[in-house]
């Protein structure tokens, strides 16, 4: 996996998780499907880039 693409994917994981866990402390459910979308993002993008490494080898 390259490492900006490992970066790009940890970087969302962890931005969406704070969006999503800040959202539901102020009782914000929009903004909490938007954090968790941004999160679940992050998780497909590690995922793609571990797939493709498994082809590389």
């Amino acid at each position: 996996m390259s490492a900006g693409e490992k970066a790009k994917a940890k970087a969302e994981q962890v931005a969406g998780k704070t969006v999503r866990k800040v959202a539901h402390a102020v009782h914000k459910d929009d903004l909490a499907a938007k954090g968790a979308a941004l999160e679940a993002r992050g998780k497909m993008r590690g995922a793609k880039e571990k797939t493709k490494d498994s082809f590389e080898r």
